[in-house]
């Protein structure tokens, strides 16, 4: 590991006093690695019963597990993995989206989504219903957190490649809840990231403070009156912590900070595994001596996981209430011919047979004979892939100009003519039952079925006597991908760009 700085460790000792020493013991311990199950695949009990990893649970997160640190052991190379079944997430990581769950229905953001833990954690809790916008203002992050929202099967998801003030002019108080797991300077991966080390200094540190304030106060915008937001960080440092908090409350007196609403966050800050938020650590902002206590009050229901108290890295996370609709609704910017183009306008037109008003059509002959039952959502042609939006986007197709979308909804499949060809993503949004014919690989003679899993994650085709068709191909009665049977041969039509080298 790389050598800590030094104006590191002389703040921690400052701040943890006696706890110091245990606090630099913790770079020592083991790292235990954890995954977090897919409820909207399978429980917990399911995952234990088919998977051979599964160590203890994780304290703060129901769904949460610990798995051995192992080269043996790798469920990230599983297939289960590629299935969608589970997301690998640092157990710290899993605090924020379960200080509140968003109730069925409403209006989700995920503001810094990348790579997607977060946004995968919340779209489970919403179970399909609702609308989930996951935002990254990186691109090439933003290209990896639309991956994992596919591969975990979240039909009611919009992806999107945004800054916060561009979204906030698009989306004024529309959210009912808003995760702002802000850029920070990473303090508390240390353990795990000779990275972070080397990047940090005390100057990064007041940088992304003032970062995180920005992203803040946009978010403020978007927020509906009686809404919820958390906010939280990597980091151990007071000034992007405590201190962002600190600011925000002083400028944006309709919000307050609540106790979690998870029975385990608490149970687990109760047992002494995740801290309390102190004011007397913050140094950097200037709080008037009337208004000291009742901030300390507040500050101190956040929650601050330190590795000598909990087995996970440092993090920092708070859930704040907004009591009313203080702040006046921002008008939609105007759209220029440059933001439509943004919005991925349909490439074909016209009344042929992959125009826009014929796609839908031909999507649902196919989903008559291939499916017994489909996903739902309004139909949407962006180029010759059909998508379906979530019902609970206001205005369709229309809210999306002017705002880079990666991923408007489920993607269905793609309009070849007059030929309908299913999407990956479509496959892993199903339950196998969903499908009218199913190809287990555990039916295939002669091989095993981890044997079977890998010829077909390779993009091999497989023996399929006696069949026809598009068939979903599951393992352990959990769909992997599509294949289509002809002459007694199962064609695999899991993704190129997702086979095994």
């Amino acid at each position: 590991m790389t050598e800590l700085p030094k104006l590191f460790l002389d703040r921690m000792e400052e701040m943890l006093g006696e706890q110091y020493e245990a606090f630099l013991a913790s770079y020592g311990k083991p790292h235990r690695p954890t995954l977090r199950v897919n409820t909207l695949k399978l429980t917990p009990d399911e995952l234990r019963a088919i998977a051979p990893f599964c160590g203890d649970p994780v304290p703060w997160q129901e769904n949460g597990i610990y798995y051995p640190d192992s080269d043996e052991v790798r469920p990230g190379k599983h297939p289960f993995h590629e299935m969608g079944l589970y997301y690998i997430q640092e157990a710290s990581a899993m605090i924020p989206a379960s200080l509140r769950t968003p109730r069925k229905g409403e209006r989700v953001l995920d503001l810094c989504a990348a790579p997607g833990g977060k946004t995968t954690q919340l779209a489970a809790a919403l179970g399909g219903e609702g609308l989930l916008v996951a935002n990254e203002i990186h691109p090439a992050r933003a290209a990896i957190l639309a991956q994992n929202v596919e591969r975990m099967g979240i039909a009611n998801a919009l992806v999107t490649n945004e800054s916060p003030a561009s979204l906030a002019k698009h989306f004024p108080a529309f959210f009912d809840m808003i995760v702002v797991d802000a850029p920070c300077s990473g303090e508390g991966m240390f353990r795990k990231e000779d990275d972070a080390v080397t990047m940090w200094s005390p100057d990064n540190v007041t940088l992304c403070a003032e970062r995180q304030s920005e992203i803040l106060n946009e978010a403020a915008k978007m927020l509906v009156g009686g809404g919820y937001m958390v906010y939280s960080t990597c980091t151990f440092a007071p000034e992007e912590n405590e201190g962002t908090l600190v600011r925000f409350l002083l400028d944006h007196p309709e919000f307050e900070v609540v106790e979690p609403e998870s029975h385990a966050v608490l149970a687990a800050r109760e047992a002494g595994l995740i801290d309390r938020g102190r004011l007397e650590w913050v140094t950097t902002v200037q709080i008037p001596d009337e208004k000291r206590a009742a901030l300390a009050e507040q500050v101190e229901k956040s929650l601050r996981l330190f590795p000598h108290h909990a087995d996970g890295e440092g993090h920092f996370a708070v859930l704040l209430h907004k009591t009313a609709e203080t702040v006046a609704p921002v008008a939609t910017a105007p759209k220029s011919s440059r933001d439509k183009r943004k919005a991925g306008k349909p490439t074909t037109s016209g009344k042929g047979a992959n125009s826009p008003e014929a796609a839908p059509a031909i999507y649902e002959a196919f989903a008559d004979d291939v499916l017994n039952s489909a996903p739902t959502g309004t139909p949407c042609l962006f180029g010759d892939h059909l998508y379906l939006l979530p019902h609970a986007l206001e205005g369709g197709r229309q809210a999306l100009e002017g705002i880079r979308v990666l991923r408007a909804g489920l993607c269905v499949g793609e309009i070849k003519g007059k030929r309908f060809e299913p999407a990956h993503a479509l496959a892993l949004a199903l339950r196998a039952a969903n499908a009218k014919q199913v190809f287990p690989l555990e039916s295939v003679e002669g091989m095993t079925p981890a044997e079977t899993a890998s010829a077909y994650l390779h993009g091999s085709t497989l023996p399929a006597p006696d069949r026809r068709g598009w068939h979903l191909i599951t393992l352990t009665g959990h769909p992997l991908g599509w294949g289509k049977a002809s002459d007694g041969i199962m064609k695999n039509h899991y993704p190129k760009g997702l086979r095994k080298p």
